[in-house]
């Protein structure tokens, strides 16, 4: 356990295109450092790990979990593996931060909020749009009772025909339009909302004959407040958004806005100052720093296991109706 002075010693897996904004986060937060880098590729490994000093490189993550220093993980490894990952680090007595998504079987990440919840330790999952200053703006707004969600529309677009990762590399595994990139949107449209979902519905395009997975798909919700959101994704989307991942618009009973990334548009597409709202304009950095945040102070993180659970609960109705 990590007492307030000292230093946070953290072991990364995977050095892929995520693994590496972590690792850029991570340089500005004071008193921590990444101690273990894991990652398949040994030597493209060792490259990243030179690049950030990082000493300990190995491909098995059982051998980072053994370094009695290793306070906490970060994991930025294929989805299939997040929920069994999560577990053995809490089973080596590690803190963790799993990147989005917890799972993509819902008993699994029932599994991991139980022995999170019996281990003491921080379990963090990578909901990165509460930490976004766009949305943050908007959620303080509000909290204030100046801002009511009508309508969330959200557009979540790519272009990728073959198996890529963000940085355009081959990937070993198959990402997820469900269990993925629609998992930042359920989660957040109750986050903001304050409201669980209680109404969820998904249709879905053909099946990718070689990727086996939807190319396109279309969901819709309703919170318990009233708000409704309507979700439109897809890895065919070609132009000048095709790499830009999502487009959030909120509209409210006292305006509308548009969150592109981490910058914010108000209806009439001006652009709103965010800068302010946080120490960083990085979403990424601004969810590790609450992640080690919450291990000095022996708290519950904001996007803990638990509070995140509901959005894997959702999502695993939606896959039954698909099938």
């Amino acid at each position: 356990m990590s007492s307030s002075g000292k230093t946070i010693k953290v072991a990364l897996a995977g050095a892929g295109a995520f693994g590496v904004k972590h690792l850029d986060g991570i340089k500005n937060i004071e008193g921590v450092q990444v101690v273990s880098l894991v990652s398949r590729d040994l030597d493209k490994t060792r490259e990243v790990a030179d690049k950030y000093g990082i000493k300990h490189v190995t491909t098995e993550l059982a051998d980072s979990l053994a370094l009695p220093e290793v306070d906490a993980v970060i994991l930025c490894t294929p989805t299939q593996m997040h929920a069994c990952q999560t577990l053995a680090c809490l089973r080596a007595g590690k803190h963790v931060q799993v990147e989005i998504p917890l799972c993509d079987v819902l008993t699994d990440g029932e599994e991991v909020v139980s022995l999170a919840k019996a281990s003491g330790l921080v379990a963090m999952c990578g909901h990165t749009r509460r930490f976004n200053p766009s949305h943050q703006w908007v959620n303080r707004k509000i909290r204030a009772g100046e801002f009511k969600i009508q309508q969330m529309d959200v557009q979540t677009y790519f272009f990728r025909r073959s198996n890529i990762n963000a940085l355009g590399q081959p990937r070993s595994w198959t990402d997820h339009l469900l269990w993925h990139h629609a998992a930042h949107t359920v989660d957040l449209f109750a986050y903001q909302c304050g409201s669980p979902i209680v109404q969820a519905h998904a249709i879905q395009g053909p099946i990718h004959p070689s990727l086996g997975i939807a190319m396109d798909m279309s969901i819709q919700l309703k919170a318990a407040s009233g708000a409704i959101c309507t979700l439109s994704l897809s890895f065919n989307n070609e132009g000048p958004m095709s790499g830009q991942g999502t487009f959030f618009r909120y509209i409210g009973d006292t305006g509308t806005y548009l969150a592109r990334y981490d910058d914010l548009f108000n209806g009439k597409d001006e652009q709103i100052d965010v800068s302010q709202v946080d120490v960083s304009m990085n979403g990424i950095e601004l969810q590790d720093r609450e992640f080690f945040a919450a291990i000095r102070e022996g708290r519950e993180p904001n996007a803990s296991v638990a509070q995140v659970l509901d959005c894997y609960r959702v999502l695993d109705q939606l896959e039954q109706q698909l099938a």
